[in-house]
């Protein structure tokens, strides 16, 4: 096995490196959607996993890197290839979520007349600027589909559908979290208040979140895990606020879990000394 020399790409070098092996008539689906092409049985993508296979948690501003693995089996000798990821029914209708790769090493190996790649990368993603100068939408929080497409020494180039998937999710927050009074006399009571807000990718703010079920944990002072205390629902206004006894020294946050369009979220712990 030989180690194939490590590659990182800004998202704009990445591009243009395909772009020069494809050519003009193929590199416009690199940025937009993936093209309908006969997949080649000499070149197969397998064991594909983004995000170590967890849901993919975007906000509204920042661009994010996912980590993603995967290995390239090929009889052809290949320029290059990329993981692409996409939503709706392949072809030019689809809509591309990772700008560009960066490509950290790809470890070579041969077997059985095949040449075997297996790749560590990253996929960057920013919620303003899609393939294609689009923007994520609220209903982009769903299910993505993966495609492998592999470009020829010599010229040509191959898309394989591949049954990896991968599920996008808006980004959730925990704003004014607090626990009050602190110092606090013990016996008497502490109050903790927080704002739940999630990521809208229609206006790219975020709004204040209602209705959800938050719960509040408890860490005592020389431990390392949080317990659950109680659990709250948000109100219209995405608020949180109940009240608690004194009894020792410790560490209180909320944790809200998600759900299947939105990340989990958990507050940095506010100490309280028990006095």
């Amino acid at each position: 096995m030989t180690l194939r020399t490590a590659r990182r790409f800004p998202a704009a070098r990445r591009v243009a490196t395909v772009f020069a092996a494809v050519g003009t008539a193929v590199a416009g689906t690199l940025l937009t959607a993936p093209s309908a092409h006969a997949a080649d049985s000499d070149i197969t993508f397998s064991a594909v996993v983004i995000n170590k296979g967890k849901p993919i948690v975007v906000g509204t501003g920042a661009e994010i890197e996912v980590p993603m693995t995967y290995t390239v089996k090929t009889k052809v000798k290949l320029d290059d290839w990329r993981i692409r990821v996409y939503r709706g029914t392949f072809g030019s209708n689809s809509r591309g979520l990772a700008i560009g790769t960066i490509q950290w090493n790809c470890m070579q190996s041969s077997a059985g007349g095949y040449t075997y790649y297996d790749c560590d990368e990253s996929l960057q993603i920013d919620p303003l600027m899609l393939p294609g100068g689009k923007k994520l939408v609220n209903s982009d929080a769903t299910t993505w589909k993966t495609s492998g497409l592999a470009i020829k020494v010599g010229g040509g180039y191959d898309d394989d559908l591949l049954s990896y998937t991968t599920r996008l999710k808006r980004a959730s927050v925990i704003e004014s979290a607090d626990a009050s009074p602190e110092p606090v006399t013990k016996g008497k009571p502490i109050t903790i208040k927080g704002t739940l807000k999630r990521a809208n990718w229609d206006t790219h703010r975020y709004d204040l979140y209602g209705g959800q079920k938050v719960t509040l944990q408890f860490k005592a002072a020389g431990t390392t895990t949080y317990t659950n205390v109680k659990t709250l629902t948000t109100t219209s206004t995405g608020a949180l606020k109940t009240t608690v006894t004194a009894s020792k020294d410790g560490t209180w946050r909320w944790y809200y879990a998600g759900n299947s369009v939105t990340g989990a979220k958990a507050t940095t712990g506010d100490y309280v000394d028990v006095r």
